[in-house]
């Protein structure tokens, strides 16, 4: 069953100029050590940090508060798996509402997904409830 689904659109060149006017502030108010080191890796830095912009935007979409009721930006991190999947974590208050969403008898899966074709990054996250076992 699906509980939630978000999607983004963010301009790179905008995460771009906002990297350069604020720098390591801005990082480390909107993104988790991991994905700066991700970012910071890339030979496209701002359209990897745009891409997680959007993906933390939609997943906010999704959980049905956007980025407010006590959501952090920090509370939704992209990794990738080894195959470059990319995975959602969720922490602090979006892992809360999270559980709080999800019925009794079931699972959580956050999937999502990221594309950019330059100027543009678009994430969409889907929440999907799992029955157990």
């Amino acid at each position: 069953m699906i509980l939630g689904i978000g999607t983004d659109l963010a301009n790179i060149e905008r995460i771009a100029a906002t990297l350069e006017r604020f720098g390591d502030r801005f990082r480390h108010r909107v993104f988790t050590p991991t994905e700066i080191t991700k970012a910071e890796r890339r030979a496209d830095t701002p359209g990897t940090y745009a891409k997680r912009w959007a993906a933390k935007e939609a997943c906010s979409k999704a959980l049905g508060t956007g980025l407010r009721m006590g959501i952090s930006w920090r509370d939704m991190a992209v990794s990738n798996l080894r195959s470059g999947q990319p995975v959602m974590h969720l922490t602090g208050w979006a892992a809360k509402r999270l559980e709080e969403m999800t019925p009794e008898g079931h699972e959580a899966i956050v999937h999502v997904t990221l594309t950019d074709d330059h100027p543009w990054a678009q994430a969409f996250v889907v929440i999907e409830a799992r029955r157990l076992p």
